[in-house]
């Protein structure tokens, strides 16, 4: 389904043959591929239209899971106009999605205590360009899916130690854009994943010092940071704002935007290792995955 952006019919057509290479069987939500007369705005539909394609999917019992087409922005304008009694009530099931996608993730997580995949998406070309999809990115999603995900890699610890704690965070901008909300994010105890793309470092600061001056990093177990393209060099800011918090906080991590993108399970149990430089990520729900 598409809960953000407008997405690329071509894309997302060629993005759903490589989940059905998968083995899976795909059924598109009803504004994924939309004639462009159909879109509002910068939003693939409608909010209502786009809460309505969530729910359903969600509280199909035919449904395995909900993978989003792409991100952009609107997530965050769907929690309000969703039956929340009536998603516990279908159960738990997988959200595959990342950027705008962290929203939904948040949502989900605060209201449900359900955990989400934050990984891949069909558009913009991260699984349907014409190339095909990345070989890695492929490889880990399915790991993610059907089995267990191999540990993630990163360059450098700015903080080293280990960390065992339920992994939650995703997209900094949509972090920072929660706060205020119902969903505002609230990381005590938990392994802090942070990404962007776009964004000045001026910028990542003020996000940063928000969530900071919000409190939701109180109490937090440690950080692990993914991707910052086309951001200039953040890591004297986040170095910075996140080592007085005196937990390990691993970088470098190919988790967020650009290619290869690895999945991790928000919700899920996650180690943080310097020594080896790396972030294991377990699913909570392993007699459910997909």
């Amino acid at each position: 389904m598409a809960p953000s952006g407008p997405p690329d019919p071509a894309e997302a057509e060629r993005g759903a043959g490589v989940l059905r290479g998968l083995g899976l069987t795909v059924v598109f939500g009803e504004h994924v591929t939309a004639a462009p007369a159909g879109h509002h705005r910068y939003l693939a539909a409608s909010d209502a239209a786009r809460a309505a394609d969530l729910q359903a999917a969600w509280c199909d019992p035919s449904v395995a899971g909900v993978v989003c087409a792409r991100g952009g922005y609107g997530a965050t304008r769907l929690p309000g106009l969703l039956d929340w009694a009536a998603m516990a009530a279908a159960g738990p099931k997988t959200l595959l999605g990342s950027s705008d996608i962290t929203a939904l993730h948040q949502a989900l997580a605060v209201r449900l205590g359900v955990a989400g995949c934050f990984g891949p998406m069909l558009t913009p070309r991260t699984l349907g360009g014409e190339q095909g999809p990345d070989p890695v990115t492929l490889g880990h999603l399915a790991s993610a899916l059907f089995g267990t995900p191999a540990p993630i890699h990163g360059t450098h610890a700015l903080v080293p130690g280990q960390a065992v704690a339920p992994l939650a965070g995703g997209n900094l901008c949509l972090l920072a854009a929660l706060c205020g909300t119902p969903d505002a994010p609230r990381f005590a105890g938990r392994i802090v994943l942070l990404e962007d793309v776009n964004e000045a470092p001026y910028r990542i600061d003020r996000m940063l010092t928000q969530l900071i001056a919000a409190g939701a990093f109180d109490g937090v177990a440690g950080f692990a940071l993914g991707s910052w393209l086309r951001c200039g060099d953040p890591l004297p800011v986040l170095a910075e704002l996140l080592t007085p918090f005196g937990v390990p906080v691993l970088a470098g991590l190919p988790v967020g935007h650009g290619r290869p993108q690895h999945c991790v399970w928000l919700g899920g149990f996650g180690v943080i290792d310097t020594r080896s430089c790396s972030l294991t990520s377990l699913f909570r729900y392993s007699d459910q995955a997909m």
